[in-house]
């Protein structure tokens, strides 16, 4: 029994280990080829997986599609933009700004290459594929709602001034950090999104109340 119990439980982590390769591998290529541009052979080529053992974890490609954004946006959601917001009791542009050096390290570490994948399948994915679009639409509206809620919160606090619009300025900010993304990879110059995040930095600066 305990032979049993262990060959199933080793079956089990094999097979999750199978089906995050898949989706890791999957991920990095479509970040720089697209979804489009990415071919199933593509991926098992990558991955080592036979066709058998693919359709075991996935329907098709749209399926993996559907798994990779559902990891893409928990990694971004809960790695990249929850912690900086964690602390109940700092300041809220502090907090933001904790975010932009998040994202600039993030860039950093993929040296301009990729991009921001949600960015990425959003403009390839939008115009064509509708259950993506939505998906994807979630994600960018959750991003600008928790920066407004940043700014709503700071206002409240005395921590910015009553110029500050929180929705029109989280808009704002998730435009312009999409956009200096986009020409960072284009450019394959890291200093693109330094320089937009210094100047977002300003930005908030010309709303901060001095104490």
């Amino acid at each position: 029994m305990t032979s049993e119990l262990h060959s199933q439980s080793s079956r089990v982590r094999n097979g999750r280990a199978t089906r995050e390769a898949i989706v890791l591998a999957a991920t990095r290529l479509m970040c720089v080829r697209g979804y489009n541009g990415t071919s199933l052979d593509d991926v098992l080529r990558e991955t080592g997986v036979g066709k058998g053992n693919f359709y075991y974890y996935f329907k098709s490609k749209e399926d993996l599609g559907y798994a990779i954004l559902d990891e893409v946006i928990v990694g971004f959601l809960e790695r990249t933009l929850a912690p900086c917001f964690a602390d109940a009791e700092s300041p809220r542009l502090a907090q933001i700004r904790c975010f932009l050096g998040r994202l600039l390290e993030a860039q950093r570490e993929r040296n301009g290459v990729g991009g921001c994948p949600l960015g990425t399948l959003a403009s390839e994915l939008s115009d064509v594929h509708e259950g993506f679009r939505a998906r994807l639409a979630t994600v960018f509206a959750a991003w600008s709602e928790r920066l407004q809620r940043a700014l709503t919160e700071a206002r409240e606090r005395g921590e910015v001034t009553e110029a500050c619009r929180p929705a029109a300025a989280a808009r704002f900010l998730v435009a312009s950090l999409e956009g200096a993304i986009l020409l960072t990879k284009v450019k394959k110059d890291i200093a693109v999104m330094e320089q937009c995040v210094e100047e977002l930095g300003r930005y908030l600066e010309i709303y901060e109340r001095r104490s």
